[in-house]
């Protein structure tokens, strides 16, 4: 029993008649604290007794003061804590003074002496007037690998509403389509956003708040209509932006604990994008709407969204080579054999690669964030390797293509076939017309019809594109396998010809 529940049980007994006498042998308490419980209700507080503490010589005090002095300039992470100050006057000194006095002289001497704590003032948000923007790293597991993603986020200070959005790396494009997203996400722009020194948007950090900046981020923030912030180089301009440093922790330990698991870049968006939704109904200490209700507040006193999205893509041109391959920021693409030696427009985007000539598309490739690497597609070789056979079996795009599973197990079964049938050379110009069917054709129903082939027996090219043509057309009926008991009823015995013989024997002089 706690001692107010105690004094309570005491003070009910005696309005019922009991004397303290019977009240104290009855709780097994002193009858002072009988008479204590009925003067008062509330137990008076433990009396301490006050002991005289020891002190610090002159010396180890000056000693300990010049330490805290001194730790004015350390790095944060090498100052000293009570410990070693102790450690360091009993090594040093050689004083025999306790721990305990050490450190609660040290603690008492900081404040006046030491390095200040971080003390920040409470801010006002005000509706609708700045966003915060800020990239992070988080670990996902796709189903070959560990990467580390690179997460951009753009949060509203005042209802704290945010969109993270996933890359593979922290490219310029990467920037602005996140930060688009983000906006669209908001539903609407802010007047000032705010950003570390990116070097996707600050291209030289000049003295003060001045920055030069990136053109194609003057471009973007133009396109908007938004005012960039940016913050104080180093560790203390992380607390410029706190809110959205905030919701880095808070959304990687949330959402982001334990790793989560993705089949690619699109599903793990996709994931990201449901945590935020979900995030909208949570409510902020101290507030009492949830993040949803103040977003939707808010929209109606930002800025509106441009009507068309701003350009992402980097545009360049490149020269097709000798292998009909393009090269871009060190990474090699594939482009159609016919585009050899000339130039076509490149369209660099955050997750492809676009490659046009004459206004029309002539090529896209997931965009490769690594150096020295190449992405190259069987289908761009196929008019080469008609006329060059040989050169199929050992080609990167061919290799490339088994790699990444573009060609099933039902194509690798018609190719062994061909080549069983009419040799490797003309195998490969049969395969060649096949994979061609892909240009004007559903891959799903070439695929089927290359199934059907095998079933039926065929290795043929132009078997293939009949029963392509017969899948498309509706009014023919399927081609069925014809088993050899079917065929029974047309068998017929063969002719005797002895008869015939007869004529041999017949005077050539004589007419019939």
């Amino acid at each position: 029993m706690r001692r107010v529940e105690l004094f309570e049980a005491i003070r009910e007994d005696h309005r019922q008649g009991a004397s303290i006498r019977s009240l104290a042998d009855k709780y097994g308490v002193h009858r002072r604290a009988v008479r204590e419980a009925l003067r008062s209700s509330v137990p008076a507080k433990r009396k301490t007794p006050q002991r005289a503490r020891p002190t610090l010589t002159e010396q180890v005090a000056e000693f300990i003061d010049a330490i805290i002095r001194a730790d004015r300039n350390a790095p944060r992470k090498q100052r000293h804590t009570d410990r070693r100050i102790f450690q360091r006057v009993r090594d040093e000194l050689g004083a025999t003074v306790s721990e305990s006095t050490v450190s609660r002289y040290a603690r008492a001497r900081r404040p006046e002496l030491g390095p200040r704590s971080a003390v920040f003032v409470p801010q006002h948000h005000q509706i609708g007037r700045q966003g915060e923007v800020d990239f992070y790293e988080a670990h996902v597991q796709f189903p070959t690998e560990l990467v580390i993603a690179q997460i951009i986020t753009l949060r509203s200070e005042f209802s704290a509403a945010a969109l993270h959005v996933a890359y593979p790396n922290q490219t310029q494009a990467a920037l602005f389509e996140g930060m688009a997203a983000g906006l669209e996400f908001a539903g609407g722009v802010f007047p000032v956003l705010r950003f570390d020194n990116l070097r996707q948007a600050v291209a030289r950090v000049l003295r003060g708040a001045r920055r030069v900046e990136q053109d194609r981020f003057v471009a973007f923030r133009s396109h908007y209509g938004f005012t960039g912030s940016f913050t104080t180089p180093g560790i203390q301009g992380a607390h410029e932006k706190g809110g959205v440093e905030g919701e880095v922790g808070r959304f990687r330990r949330r959402w982001l604990t334990p790793v989560p698991q993705a089949a690619d870049w699109d599903g793990l968006n996709s994931y990201l994008r449901q945590c935020c939704l979900k995030d909208l109904d949570r409510t902020l200490s101290g507030r009492g709407e949830s993040v949803g209700s103040m977003r939707a507040c808010e929209r109606a006193v930002l800025r509106p969204l441009p009507a068309e999205g701003f350009e992402l893509a980097e545009v360049a041109v490149a020269l097709v080579d000798q292998h009909a391959r393009i090269t871009v920021r060190t990474n090699r693409y594939s482009v159609p054999v016919a585009l050899v030696g000339r130039r076509v427009e490149v369209r660099v985007l955050p997750m492809t690669i676009e490659v046009r000539h004459q206004q029309r598309l002539v090529a896209t490739h997931p965009r490769s964030h690594l150096k020295w690497q190449e992405h190259l597609v069987l289908d761009h070789y196929l008019e080469l390797l008609r006329f060059r056979p040989g050169a199929f079996w050992g080609s990167i795009p061919l290799h490339q293509s088994r790699q990444r599973g573009e060609l099933s197990a039902s194509y690798e079964a018609m190719l062994q076939r061909l080549v069983d049938r009419c040799g490797e050379r003309d195998a490969v110009r049969h395969m060649v017309e096949i994979l061609m069917l892909h240009r004007t054709t559903e891959r799903s129903i070439v695929d089927a019809a290359v199934q059907q082939a095998l079933r039926l027996g065929v290795s043929d090219a132009k078997a293939v594109a009949q029963l392509v043509r017969q899948a498309q057309d509706t009014t023919r009926a399927d081609v069925e396998r014809i088993e050899f008991p079917t065929l029974q009823r047309y068998e017929r015995g063969l002719p005797d010809l002895g008869r015939y013989d007869e004529l041999l024997d017949t005077d050539p002089k004589v007419q019939p």
